[in-house]
């Protein structure tokens, strides 16, 4: 069962609870009920409201799955995350060094959620969606995130959350030293070798202390 946020509105609480089982996957209407523990007419009332809204859709088998509004929220949302904006130069920049897709994540909990993201123009290439959340134990910035950076001040890992996907990542610090995002370029481990912090660990710092140091100015 999906765990409620108190917020002493009720119907926007089971609203969430709704929305926040189908996140897991798409449900059917028993299935909806048992993530929620929400009686069947109210999971019902409240999942038709939301599809009515674009919150939620239903799937070509009848199931509810999450809406295509949410995409244009999660990209109004992060486009209004003053991180995001500040970090697109030196994104910019990274990814003109590497060639590579460049993502920053920042922590939500147990996982990271990426809050902007650019695309290498090479053909094969690593994507991930702005909004995206991602596992904090795999992947070089989620590594980065638990705080388990070392002294050379990146992280790399290969097929390590994507079986065939190597990235490198730093961490964006704030004025009081603490890692408030992690910055990062992934891409085919076949194109970034085994060791792809060695090729673009300088690179990546360099572009995270550039965020840091733009936050820094915005305070």
């Amino acid at each position: 069962m999906v765990e409620p946020t108190l917020s002493a509105v009720g119907v926007l609480d089971k609203s969430f609870l709704v929305l926040s089982a189908v996140a897991e996957r798409p449900a059917s209407l028993g299935e909806l009920v048992e993530r929620t523990g929400l009686r069947r007419a109210t999971a019902h009332r409240l999942a038709v409201a939301l599809e009515v809204h674009g919150l939620l859709r239903r799937t070509a088998d009848g199931r509810f799955a999450l809406g295509l509004h949410l995409v244009a929220l999660a990209r109004r949302a992060t486009e209004q995350f003053p991180l995001a904006e500040a970090a697109t130069p030196a994104m910019e920049e990274l990814r003109d060094a590497t060639g590579e897709s460049v993502q920053l994540y920042v922590p939500d909990g147990d996982l990271r959620v990426c809050v902007a993201a650019l695309e290498s123009p090479h053909g094969l290439r690593t994507i991930v969606p702005v909004g995206a959340a991602l596992p904090m134990d795999r992947g070089s910035a989620g590594r980065v995130l638990s705080g388990e950076v070392g002294r050379s001040g990146w992280i790399a890992t290969v097929a390590e959350r994507e079986p065939g996907v190597a990235s490198v990542s730093a961490p964006v610090v704030d004025a009081d030293g603490s890692v408030v995002a992690a910055v990062g370029v992934s891409g085919p481990a076949d194109r970034l070798g085994r060791s792809p912090g060695r090729r673009h660990g300088a690179p990546v710092v360099h572009a995270a202390r550039r965020i840091s140091e733009a936050i820094d100015l915005r305070d």
